[in-house]
């Protein structure tokens, strides 16, 4: 029996659902075969990495093109049977009706939530400046709402990975964007149980984003004890496959060696997942 590929809508109803209660890991996939493989091994919702995908690309992060970057969010929205959020950096724009114009166009790819940073991540200016920042959170929420109110929209606070780590001024700013109309709130960069502790605090009622960090120690039950209620990964998941590429690569060619195919996934086994996940699409 077939069953029915839940619709756009029934996934940002779903992804709001999830932000409401509980605890949930939100892993980043960079193409589809990865998104589907997540989505496989029973994650309820994914979301998109600029890293993984820009250096799949061959770009450093934060280079691509918009219309690059809108065209990979349609195509992992529309091959995830799960919600998937958009990583949309500082939304391509500076001014807050750019901001707008530009959110719209992420919506329109299908996408179940997305977020929006208050760093121009032009390597001269960390911030931007605390009312700009501000104003451009009201017109995300404007655009978001024009478009119905479904997709769950997220501020970040970038401080603490943009070389101005001060906490406080982290909390002022996710607070001003909780009034601002953010659904949920994101400070990359918070490695300790107190910084983590301090946010979910400051916003609470308000779901928080937390970036999984291996030097923290943490795992998903301690964060969830902390009040987190959204864990993702970043470009995690990417290097991890990048740097295992590249080792064994390196290997090859200065020492002539494939020792670093040892113990890696067969292609009988990914074929039996992606032959199996294949005809569970079309049916």
């Amino acid at each position: 029996m077939s069953v029915a590929k839940p619709s756009v809508s029934d996934k940002r109803k779903a992804f709001r659902t999830l932000h409401a209660s509980g605890c949930f890991v939100i892993p980043n996939p960079w193409n589809i075969g990865t998104a589907r493989y997540l989505q496989g091994l029973g994650f309820k919702a994914l979301a998109t990495t600029s890293a993984g995908h820009a250096h799949s690309l061959g770009y450093a992060d934060g280079a691509q093109s918009l219309d690059e970057v809108l065209a990979h969010f349609r195509e992992l929205a529309a091959a995830a049977d799960v919600p998937l959020n958009a990583d949309f950096e500082n939304a391509y724009a500076d001014d807050p009706d750019g901001v707008a114009e530009n959110v719209a166009w992420c919506i329109e790819t299908g996408v179940a939530g997305l977020s929006v940073e208050d760093s121009p991540n032009n390597g001269v200016t960390p911030l931007y400046d605390f009312d700009v920042a501000v104003a451009r959170v009201k017109a995300a929420r404007a655009a978001i709402d024009h478009a119905g109110g479904e997709v769950v929209f997220t501020a970040r606070a970038e401080g603490f990975i943009r070389g101005v780590p001060d906490l406080d001024e982290v909390i002022r700013r996710l607070q001003a964007f909780a009034e601002a109309g953010a659904d949920c709130l994101y400070a990359p960069g918070l490695t300790t149980r107190e910084q983590i502790e301090a946010v979910v605090k400051a916003v609470a009622p308000l779901p928080v984003n937390v970036l999984a960090i291996a030097s923290s120690g943490f795992t998903v039950d301690d964060l969830a004890a902390m009040g987190v209620r959204r864990i993702s990964v970043g470009g995690a998941l990417a290097r991890v496959a990048m740097d295992a590429f590249i080792r064994t690569a390196t290997e090859i060619a200065t020492e002539g060696r494939f020792d670093g195919f040892k113990g890696r996934i067969s292609n009988a086994d990914l074929d039996t997942f992606f032959s199996a996940d294949c005809e569970q699409r079309s049916s």
